[in-house]
């Protein structure tokens, strides 16, 4: 029912026709769709969200085994709708909490590549199957590179003086009426929306710009089939750039209508929002340059391996 009104509104009222035409009608539609799923699934996971807090996992990840607290941490990291750089108090409180390393970077990975929004937009443009496709691999790379770090023993490599909680951390229960969660969860999902509605808006806006005028052949040539290294540029082009999901995904979706493999395009999202320069930056204050190096190498790897597997099986 959108599209078609949209559609009504750009050429038939307006008589808006050619690349500009094109260009506002996926403005005004895009924005609109994005914004009514963003609400209604950030709405959705707080309300969730209010039955437990980051004091009770922390607690429950205390002590369990590295791998399954790898699982935990990556399974966590779909309901903290954080960047890659926003995401970082909390692994540092992770760590301060006796949490093993691995599994802290396992939360680190997961946010932002699995987190609500992302997950919203996915299914709202590309349906469910190609979302939980996505949400599995995510947390593959989330759970084996958290682990693999684990693994090695890079607990030398953290530059900070963390000092640890003394004895046990309390699991820590939220106890609200049915009211009060849902006033929780519409605050909290106002104030999410209040600061990523421009990223929305400068994302679809490039978007709309790219849909309208740039030619999809253009794209098709260097970012299509034929070229057996699209999903390592896209990689590599998208770690330079910092976005959260709401900001990139708009041109995710352009790009693949244009003719970009839908693995390249997903790869080079994951690349934004999961491994980015001004994250390495703040890192650099916490862990040693060999830390950093190792977790986007393995970051790196598992993504461009993801977008290979997707251009293979869809």
């Amino acid at each position: 029912m959108w599209k078609e009104s949209v559609d009504y509104l750009i050429y038939d009222v307006f008589n808006m026709q050619g690349h500009l035409g094109e260009a506002i009608n996926f403005f005004i539609y895009d924005t609109i769709k994005i914004w009514f799923l963003l609400i209604t699934i950030i709405f959705v996971v707080s309300y969730l969200r209010t039955h437990f807090n980051t004091e009770y996992v922390r607690a429950y990840l205390q002590d369990k085994p590295p791998f399954f607290g790898n699982v935990l941490a990556s399974l966590f990291g779909i309901i903290t709708p954080f960047c890659s750089c926003s995401a970082i108090p909390l692994f540092l409180g992770f760590i301060q909490a006796r949490i093993p390393l691995g599994v802290t970077f396992s939360f680190l990975i997961s946010s932002p590549l699995n987190n609500e929004i992302a997950i919203a937009l996915l299914f709202g443009i590309f349906g469910w199957k190609i979302t939980a496709i996505y949400i599995g691999c995510g947390l593959l790379v989330s759970i084996l590179g958290g682990y693999l770090i684990g693994r090695m023993k890079m607990e030398k490599y953290i530059l900070l003086d963390v000092t640890p909680m003394d004895g046990e951390l309390d699991e820590v229960k939220i106890k609200l009426t049915f009211k009060e969660r849902v006033k929780e969860a519409s605050d909290y999902t106002v104030d999410i929306f209040k600061k990523i509605y421009i990223y929305v808006l400068i994302g679809v806006g490039i978007g709309a710009i790219i849909h309208g005028y740039i030619p999809a052949d253009f794209i098709a040539t260097y970012t299509g089939a034929d070229n057996p290294f699209a999903v390592l540029l896209a990689v590599l082009m998208g770690i330079p750039m910092y976005s959260n999901a709401a900001g990139v995904m708009p041109l995710v979706e352009v790009l693949v209508d244009k003719g970009m493999l839908l693995g390249t395009a997903l790869a080079f999202m994951m690349a934004v929002t999961a491994l980015s320069l001004p994250e390495a930056m703040i890192l650099k204050r916490i862990i040693d340059v060999k830390l950093i190096a190792l977790f986007f190498g393995i970051v790196g790897i598992g993504i461009i391996g993801v977008g290979y597997l997707f251009n293979f099986i869809l």
